[in-house]
C-alpha cells in the first residue's frame, strides 16, 4: 500500500531538535504505520555519541542512566551507628523532635539497642505490635555473635557493613511480615517513612530495616460521580495509589502488564505509576512518557494529576483537553488493552489515559453495557447533544438576525416580540448565570442544592421573561444547549466546547454568515493541528480513517472487533484470532 507521509506538529518540550522532523506515515486508509520516531532527550543522544567515538556499546537503559545522574553522595547519605549521630541527622533533616508527629523510640531486643523510626500518622498499630512481640522474644546466642553470614540461607541486599550480623538475623528470623527490606541509605530509609513504613535502627549497625506497615485514611471504592451506569461494576479509584493499581490488576492478570513506579516533586516526593502491556503498547510511546515525568523539576504536586498533565503535556492555553481522565477501572482497563498507557498518581482518584483524541472524550461506558442497536441510539443522541451545546445558539441567533437565510417551513423561528435587552447580552448573560448557578451547587450542601435549583428556576426563567427583560426562546434554546454540555461524558471536554460556543455565538453576532463560517473552520483546523503524544488529536476524522471512523460512530458487536486500532501503533493488533 502506499505511503502518504504528514508532516506533524512537535511536540511539546522537543522544539530543540534538528530541523529535519520525522514525518508521521500513514497509509491510504488513514491506518497509521510504525516510524522511527525518536523521542529519546537529546543529552542521553549525546552521551551515545560520546560513547561510540570512544570504542563502547551505548546504554540503552536511559532510566539507570537518570538514576545515576540523581544518587546522591554515598559518605552523606550513610547511616550512623551510633545513635546519638543517628538523631542528629535525623534532627536535621527530618524535624526530629521538632515536628510532633516523627517518632524515634529506642528500645532493646535481643541484647540489642534498637531505634523505630516512623511517622505517628502512617504507622500501622496492629502490625507494629505484632513485630514489637516477636523481637521481645529475641535471643541473638550465638547465632550471630559467632556464626559465619555465608551459612544464612537468605540472599541479602546489603552483604557488608558495620553490625551486619545482628541486622541480618533480624531480618531473617526475627520480624513476621512480608514487605521487609533492608538498606544502608538514610535518604532511602526517610523516602519510605515518609511514605508510611517504619524504619528499624540497630545501635552500631550501619544498615537499617524498613517495615511497609502504614495505614492510610482511606475512603470505600464507590462510583464516580461523574461515570455512572446504570448497569455494570460499581467501584471506582479512590485516592490511594496500591488500591487503584489493585483494582486494575484484578481485571487484567496478564503477566505483561507492568506498573512502573517514578517519583515528581522535591518536596512532595508524590509517587507516579505508569502502566501499560507490555507486548502490546508501543515501546516509544512508554519510553516518551517517562522521560517527560523523569524531566518535571518542580517543588511538588499537592494537585495531583492536573499539575502533572500539564507538566508532561505543555498545552499552555489550549482549552481542549489532551488527555482524557477517568475513575473507572474497567475504562483504563479498556485503554490499556488498546495500547494506551494509563499513569496513576498517588492521592487522586482520577487517571491519566495517553494518547488520546476528540472521539475519546465523546464515548460513554453506558453505550457498551447495553445491545449494540440500543448503544449505537444511545451513542448518536449524545452525539446530537455535543453537536446542540456547540452549535445550536450560533445558529438559532444567525437565523433570528437575517431572516432570508431561513428555509421554507422554518418561518416560526425566532422571538414573536423582542425584549428590553438585546439578543446577543440575553445569552450571554443566561450562559453567565447557568455557570455561576453550577458552581454554586458544587458548594452547596446536598440537603439545599434542591432548594437552590428551584430558586434559580423561578428567578432566571419565570420572572426573567415576565419583566421583558428576556424572551422565552432564549431560555428555550440555552435550556437545550446545556443539556447537551452536561451530556458529554468529559467533563473537561464539555467546558470547552462552552467557550467555543461563546465564541461562535459572538462571530455570529459581529460577523454575520462570514464570522459562523470561519469561526468554524479557524476552530476545526486548531483541532486537527493539535497532537497527543503524536496522536493526531481529530483522528480518526483528519487523517481520515473509515474503519475507525465506523467504530466511532457505531457501537458494534463485541466479537466483530478483530483488530486494535492503529492510533497507539501496537506491538500486537490482534484481539482474536482471524478465522
Amino acid at each position: 500500500m502506499k505511503k502518504m507521509p504528514i508532516k506533524p506538529k512537535p511536540l511539546s518540550g522537543h522544539e530543540d531538535r534538528p530541523a529535519e522532523e520525522p514525518k508521521l506515515e500513514i497509509d491510504r486508509e488513514g491506518n497509521i504505520l510504525p516510524s522511527a520516531y525518536d523521542w529519546r532527550p537529546p543529552e542521553f543522544k549525546e552521551e551515545d555519541e560520546e560513547e561510540k567515538r570512544e570504542g563502547r556499546e551505548p546504554e540503552r537503559d536511559d532510566s539507570e542512566r537518570s538514576a545515576k545522574r540523581k544518587g546522591p553522595d554515598d559518605e552523606k547519605d550513610r547511616i550512623a551507628a551510633d545513635f546519638k549521630d543517628l538523631k542528629k541527622e535525623l534532627e536535621k533533616q527530618v524535624g526530629l523532635n521538632q515536628s510532633f508527629d516523627v517518632v524515634f523510640r529506642e528500645m532493646v531486643f535481643g541484647g540489642h539497642k534498637t531505634g523505630i523510626f516512623y511517622y505517628n500518622g502512617f504507622a500501622k498499630d496492629t502490625v507494629l505490635t505484632m513485630i514489637l512481640d516477636r523481637m521481645s522474644a529475641a535471643e541473638i546466642g550465638n547465632r550471630t555473635l559467632d556464626g559465619d553470614l555465608s551459612e544464612s540461607p537468605v540472599a541479602h541486599t546489603v552483604q557488608s557493613g558495620e553490625g551486619q550480623d545482628a541486622v541480618q538475623f533480624f531480618m531473617d528470623a526475627i520480624i513476621p511480615h512480608i514487605q521487609v527490606k533492608e538498606t544502608d541509605k538514610l535518604s532511602e530509609v526517610i523516602d519510605n517513612v515518609s511514605m508510611g513504613a517504619s524504619g528499624f535502627f540497630f545501635e552500631g549497625s550501619t544498615t537499617a530495616i524498613v517495615v511497609d506497615a502504614k495505614s492510610f485514611p482511606v475512603r470505600s471504592t464507590e462510583e464516580p460521580d461523574l461515570e455512572r451506569v446504570v448497569r455494570g461494576a460499581r467501584d471506582g479509584f479512590v485516592e490511594t495509589l496500591l488500591t487503584n493499581v489493585t483494582l486494575v490488576r484484578r481485571r487484567i492478570r496478564d503477566p505483561k502488564l507492568k506498573l512502573e513506579m517514578l517519583r515528581a516533586g522535591r518536596r512532595t516526593h508524590t509517587d507516579i505509576c505508569m502502566a501499560y502491556i507490555d507486548d502490546i503498547c508501543d515501546a516509544e510511546l512508554v519510553e516518551a512518557i517517562r522521560d517527560k515525568i523523569q524531566q518535571v523539576d518542580v517543588d511538588g504536586l499537592p494537585l495531583a494529576e492536573k499539575q502533572l498533565e500539564e507538566a508532561i503535556i505543555g498545552k499552555s492555553w489550549n482549552p481542549y483537553p489532551m488527555v482524557r481522565y477517568s475513575e473507572r477501572p474497567d475504562i483504563v482497563s479498556v485503554h490499556l488493552l488498546e495500547g494506551h498507557v494509563a499513569v496513576f498518581v498517588d492521592t487522586s482518584p482520577s487517571v491519566i489515559i495517553l494518547p488520546t483524541t476528540f472521539f475519546h472524550h465523546v464515548q460513554h461506558a453506558e453505550e457498551y453495557r447495553q445491545t449494540p442497536t440500543v448503544g449505537t441510539y444511545l451513542r448518536w443522541v449524545r452525539f446530537i447533544g455535543i453537536a446542540a451545546s456547540i452549535f445550536l445558539l450560533p445558529l438559532w441567533f444567525l437565523l433570528v438576525t437575517s431572516p432570508e437565510l431561513k428555509p421554507a417551513g422554518l418561518e416560526f423561528i425566532g422571538p414573536q416580540k423582542n425584549g428590553r435587552l438585546p439578543l446577543l447580552a440575553q445569552f450571554l448573560i443566561a450562559e453567565l448565570g447557568i455557570d455561576l448557578m453550577r458552581m454554586a451547587a458544587v458548594h452547596t450542601p446536598t440537603p439545599l442544592a434542591t432548594a437552590m435549583g428551584l430558586v434559580a428556576a423561578i428567578l432566571v426563567g419565570d420572572v426573567a421573561v415576565k419583566s421583558g427583560l428576556f424572551v422565552n426562546e432564549v431560555i428555550l434554546y440555552l435550556a437545550i444547549a446545556a443539556v447537551g454540555t452536561f451530556a458529554t461524558p468529559s467533563y473537561e471536554l464539555s467546558l470547552a466546547n462552552r467557550l467555543t460556543r461563546l465564541v461562535l455565538l459572538v462571530a455570529a453576532a459581529v460577523f454575520k454568515v462570514p464570522g459562523v463560517v470561519i469561526g468554524f473552520t479557524v476552530w476545526l483546523l486548531y483541532l486537527a493541528s493539535r497532537r497527543s503524544y503524536n496522536a493526531p488529536y481529530m483522528w480518526p476524522f483528519i487523517p481520515f480513517n473509515f474503519k475507525a471512523l465506523n467504530e466511532i460512530l457505531v457501537r458494534r458487536p463485541f466479537l466483530t472487533a478483530k483488530t486494535r486500532m492503529s492510533l497507539t501503533r501496537t506491538q500486537d493488533s490482534t484481539r482474536q484470532p482471524k478465522v
